[in-house]
């Protein structure tokens, strides 16, 4: 009996994106097959990777050639494959089963077709298919790639630029595959049919690699052949009326994005808020950003809600929780008056920068706790040194958000000294930098041993209760019973 051969798609090249069906397939064949250039390198075996078991024979097709710019480009090719197919037929015969990886989906330019022609007839066959790299660059952009009756039209990057021009004129919406050195006649195709400044130009989607960013935008020179030209859904069809929705980024990065907080996002038309916190959502070709200043909150809610008014879905963006010191309020606040009355405003929460930087040092929040700014840009410092002595004496812990910055230098040093002077100089403090950012940086001081020069803007201090206790580990808790 001979054995099976699969032609499986592994999908764009997250390892996640890899089907149940597929991952159980490569797991229990005999031999697993995959392509790649003479540099050894392979996508689909990468992405493959984890399902992979010790014990497979693995076979790698190299590719004789990558380019046609061979004397014999076509024959170079076919032989390969001849004897490839044969390879792949030894081992049939001898009745292993045979997976064949294939970046994508196998039938969607991928090699695996090649050997599906030459073997189909001879071996029970079976074709797995995979998440496109098409509907991946769609994913990533977060937008639809058709709409009710559009026409999606899949382009190879290797016609001449005249030929492609012609098809993008005349359709609703469009992929172009294979990028790398035929780039530059993609981007003056799409500029010659009108459609450059639609086009979204998406890398390696969904890897670590991953890149997005307005075609127009792109350094030719920096293509590789893993890209696609994308032109996605042009129909705008609102569902919805305007609103405001006020959506906490969390503390970093996506990873701490709520899924709720992603569908705000991904559905709005304006995208309002701090610049920096707005740099942090992904560019998307039909929505608009408008950044601004740090010191302008009821300017920014004003804003964001005459958008809305005149049927914009609007999001407001802060940094982790929006009703903790950030926007909710203020947008709240003025959508108090007469004339923002009709508009809807909705509040997402987001992780805070006090939970996460707890997090990262134990349980320090683990008894009662409270909250303060010891900025006193819009409260004055008598009232800030009120309620750190009243917290103080109640034997609380405390979070303390914007502690310092370039213009309030004094106020680390002050509240240090209040809280001294009813805390024991071992208290343990946590000061948290840029948590789950580039530059993070916690560390654990006593109370007594907290520099203000080493705190900023971006950091955070949890100091803690007369219970709290660092563990032998390094860890800071604080203990859930409170002595009697």
């Amino acid at each position: 009996m001979t054995g099976r051969l699969y032609g499986v798609g592994v999908g764009p090249g997250d390892p996640e994106l890899v089907t149940v069906k597929a991952a159980r397939l490569i797991g229990a064949a005999d031999v697993v097959v995959f392509h790649s250039a003479r540099h050894g390198r392979s996508i689909a075996r990468a992405t493959a990777a984890p399902y992979l078991r010790e014990g497979q024979i693995e076979e790698q097709l190299v590719y004789p050639v990558t380019t046609e710019d061979s004397d014999d480009y076509q024959g170079e090719i076919d032989a390969f494959y001849v004897e490839c197919a044969a390879r792949l037929a030894a081992h049939l015969d001898a009745g292993r089963d045979v997976v064949v990886l294939a970046a994508g989906d196998p039938f969607f330019y991928g090699s695996y077709m090649h050997l599906h022609k030459r073997l189909a007839d001879r071996y029970p066959t079976e074709v797995v298919p995979g998440v496109t790299s098409v509907s991946a660059g769609s994913a990533v952009l977060g937008r639809p790639l058709v709409e009710r009756d559009e026409v999606l039209t899949i382009l190879p990057g290797t016609l001449p630029p005249d030929v492609l021009a012609e098809h993008l004129a005349h359709t609703d919406s469009a992929a172009v595959m294979k990028l790398g050195r035929t780039f530059k006649g993609v981007r003056a195709a799409l500029e010659a049919s009108g459609r450059l400044d639609d086009a979204w130009y998406v890398e390696r989607a969904t890897t670590g690699k991953q890149r997005t960013s307005p075609l127009s935008e792109v350094d030719p020179d920096t293509v590789p052949y893993f890209s696609l030209a994308v032109l996605p859904s042009r129909v705008r069809e609102r569902t919805t009326a305007g609103e405001v929705v006020v959506v906490g980024l969390g503390p970093a990065g996506r990873e701490w994005l709520t899924p709720e907080a992603r569908t705000a996002l991904a559905s709005a038309d304006d995208l309002i808020g701090y610049g920096p916190y707005l740099d942090r959502v992904p560019p998307n070709p039909h929505q608009r950003k408008h950044p601004s200043d740090n010191k302008v909150e009821a300017e920014r809610a004003a804003f964001a809600l005459d958008l809305a008014k005149s049927g914009s879905r609007v999001v407001v963006v802060s940094s982790g929780d929006p009703g903790v010191f950030a926007m909710a309020s203020a947008v709240l606040e003025v959508g108090d008056e007469e004339q923002f009355s009709s508009v809807p405003v909705r509040v997402l929460p987001g992780l805070t920068a006090a939970h996460a930087v707890a997090s990262r040092v134990g349980a320090p929040l683990g008894h009662d706790y409270c909250v303060v700014s010891l900025s006193d840009r819009l409260k004055p410092w008598e009232v800030i040194a009120g309620r750190l002595e009243a917290a103080a004496k109640a034997d609380l812990v405390l979070a303390i958000y914007n502690p310092a910055s370039r213009s309030r230098t004094w106020q680390v040093e002050a509240a240090r000294d209040l809280l001294l002077a009813h805390r024991s100089p071992d208290t343990p403090v946590v000061i948290g930098r840029d948590v789950g950012g580039p530059q993070e940086d916690v560390r654990v001081v006593r109370l007594a041993d907290l520099d203000p020069a080493v705190v900023d803007m971006r950091c955070l201090l949890l100091i803690g209760s007369t219970t709290t206790r660092t563990t032998g580990r390094g860890q800071v808790f604080t203990p859930r019973r409170y002595p009697a």
